[in-house]
């Protein structure tokens, strides 16, 4: 999904990121409201503080939540045909059809690539007719293939790759500080009441609700922090890490912790791809593809091209009529080009012009001759009964 022009580009469960901002908007905004009311009952300087960073921190989650949304995770470009398949492998072991279009082409399902020193296997994909790239793989929800692809966050409404990695951990780490700060403080105002605690808890309900949906959210997003953390440390991803699980054997990624917090930290963002505010060129061939999807790939010869003699596509690319394609062609041609005495009569479209006239010469001086009624009434018969035949 899309707005500004494609500057901002969401999962197709973008609406998700609604929700996510009410369960977020909503306790902040709550703590902030009740602490900004606070501040005459207290000291000035700590009821400002207090209420300036709470509104900071929620700003802050918000801004990384958005920008995790909204930013194009690293989408893989689609080929429009599949790759040559002579330049790719020379063995048959691995080989088998990848494409229903295109039932002859056959393609290794694997190939293998050098890494930092290491044999990495890549995927085809049927879907995008590529050879992923190291550490990609096909989203199964937004139906593209992303690099560097870690996970499909159903709170963001988009998949987490290597262009929104580094906004999801902050915020989700943002969070996890928003949630711990929402929950102190609202446990010293409950417990800097007089009188007995379960006085207090019955006074200040909001405090308690804080406490309680901070205690239990925190548990969430921080033990999400936590596992990120060590994900980076590793230089892993969620998806590589349950696939793959790289404590059995050598992770050719793994550059040690320090290179690896630089690289998601402190380096550039990587490019995207796909400008998708430019204008696309739509290619000749995928109106022959999607014919070939509909009719079936029987009218597709070996060359490519599409058959004109099959008698389901004319020469403007439109089907002809089912009467048409059911309709006996030879019985007619037998009809017009043979007479009652087994003459076979000259066919304009296959003689010259000079040769036709000279045809259409002889029949009306062979007609003003014939002066017989009989005559003429077994000619107006002949040509009636060709016309009902055809």
């Amino acid at each position: 999904k899309f707005l500004c022009g494609g500057r901002l580009i969401f999962g197709p469960d973008g609406a998700s990121l609604l929700l996510s901002s009410f369960l977020i908007g909503a306790p902040a905004l709550t703590f902030c409201t009740k602490m900004l009311l606070r501040i005459p009952d207290v000291d000035s300087l700590h009821g400002h503080v207090v209420f300036i960073v709470g509104l900071v921190l929620t700003f802050l989650v918000l801004t990384f939540l958005i920008m995790t949304s909204s930013r194009n995770p690293g989408i893989v470009p689609r080929n429009s045909r599949p790759p040559e398949p002579d330049s790719l492998s020379n063995s048959n072991s691995s080989i088998e059809w990848i494409n229903n279009t295109t039932p002859d082409l056959k393609l290794p399902r694997t190939k293998d690539i050098f890494v930092n020193g290491h044999t990495v296997k890549v995927k085809y994909c049927d879907t995008c007719l590529l050879y992923r790239p190291p550490r990609s793989s096909h989203c199964s929800i937004c139906n593209n293939c992303v690099q560097r692809f870690d996970h499909h966050c159903p709170w963001v409404g988009q998949c987490i790759g290597v262009r929104n990695y580094r906004t999801f951990i902050f915020f989700v780490s943002s969070s996890t500080i928003l949630c711990i700060y929402v929950f102190t403080f609202s446990l010293l105002h409950l417990l800097e009441q007089p009188g007995h605690i379960w006085t207090s808890i019955s006074r200040d309900i909001v405090s308690v609700a804080l406490i309680v949906y901070c205690f239990i959210a925190v548990w969430f997003v921080g033990g999400l922090s936590v596992f990120h953390f060590y994900l980076i440390c590793t230089n892993q991803t969620t998806y590589e890490n349950f696939r793959y699980r790289y404590d059995k054997k050598e992770n050719p990624y793994n550059r040690g912790i320090i290179l690896n917090l630089k690289e998601i930290f402190f380096s550039k963002t990587v490019p995207s791809l796909v400008n998708f505010r430019e204008w696309v060129i739509e290619e000749d061939d995928t109106i022959l593809e999607s014919i070939t999807k509909k009719y079936g790939g029987d009218i597709m010869k070996s060359n490519g091209k599409m058959d004109l003699e099959a008698g389901i596509l004319g020469k403007d690319g439109k089907p002809y009529p089912d009467l048409l394609q059911n309709l006996d062609y030879k019985g007619i041609e037998d009809s017009l080009k043979k007479d009652r005495g087994g003459k076979i009569d000259n066919d304009p479209f296959l003689f010259p012009m000079a040769q036709e006239g000279d045809n259409s010469r002889h029949s009306n001086a062979a007609d003003e001759d014939e002066d017989d009624d009989d005559g003429t009434e077994n000619s107006s018969q002949r040509t009636s009964s060709a016309v009902l035949r055809v």
